[in-house]
């Protein structure tokens, strides 16, 4: 069973591209955590997670969910992180949930995808971000062949600067930057309620036909790079830049 978190597109497509290969069942995460009911999960086959990286951790909505949720069957655990650069010692966050979870860790990919954090980063353009994908993709393929032979995946020696910032940074980074105070919308809302969808902690309600942000934010930019009139803004960070959605993997 392969389950993704994906807020701007990056870790569903890579999901789905391992789903060509093993031909395991696809769930989203997303859908999951927006119900806000505790799940059970049975898989005969290897639990992959495929998931963003946040603050170069796991992200909390995603850690959260997976020590909420009973998971039966079989009890080997593959992780694949999706990044705009480099995902530092989220390795060893995602050995220590397994240790809690009691599953039989299999590995450790990251997986370099187009940077989606509109918020503090620069964002690729079209043909930027397709590069990067094409790039991207024969790594994923051969990540899908290793979790269908069961194998394990390689996982590459961490420096010490690299824990200091999977430690040290990941908390600074949500005490400081993970909010949604900062997201307003423009008159250019046609209030279509994408937005609303999209949003996996639904902290997103529609008041006089324009979206409002609560304070349960996990900044998983979905709704501002989804948008289909590039009508949301984050503080002054987001304008002027382009929006990066990622609609899937639809090659044959």
């Amino acid at each position: 069973m392969i389950l993704y978190f994906s807020g701007t597109g990056n870790s569903h497509y890579t999901a789905q591209a391992i789903q060509k290969i093993t031909n395991d069942e696809l769930v989203s995460m997303n859908e999951l955590i927006k119900k806000g009911i505790k799940v059970s999960l049975c898989s005969q086959e290897p639990f992959v997670f495929v998931t963003p990286t946040y603050g170069w951790r796991i992200p909390k909505v995603v850690e959260a969910f997976i020590q909420n949720t009973d998971f039966k069957g079989n009890s080997h655990v593959y992780f694949i992180l999706t990044c705009g650069t480099e995902t530092h010692n989220a390795v060893h966050y995602a050995r220590k949930l397994c240790n809690k979870k009691k599953f039989d860790f299999m590995g450790f990919s990251t997986v370099i995808m187009p940077e989606n954090y509109i918020a503090m980063f620069e964002v690729p353009d079209k043909v930027q971000a397709a590069s990067i994908i094409k790039k991207a993709l024969p790594q994923i393929l051969a990540i899908g062949e290793r979790i269908k032979q069961h194998q394990f995946l390689h996982v590459e020696k961490v420096t010490i600067y690299s824990r200091v910032i999977s430690r040290f940074i990941n908390p600074l980074f949500y005490i400081t930057s993970v909010s949604a105070k900062g997201f307003y919308v423009t008159n250019a809302c046609v209030g279509c309620k994408k937005c609303v969808d999209l949003c996996p902690l639904n902290n997103i309600k529609m008041e006089g036909n324009k979206p409002s942000w609560s304070g349960n934010c996990t900044h998983c930019m979905a709704c501002i790079c989804a948008c289909p009139k590039e009508a949301i803004e984050y503080k002054n960070k987001s304008k002027g830049k382009p929006r990066y959605y990622n609609t899937g993997y639809l090659q044959s």
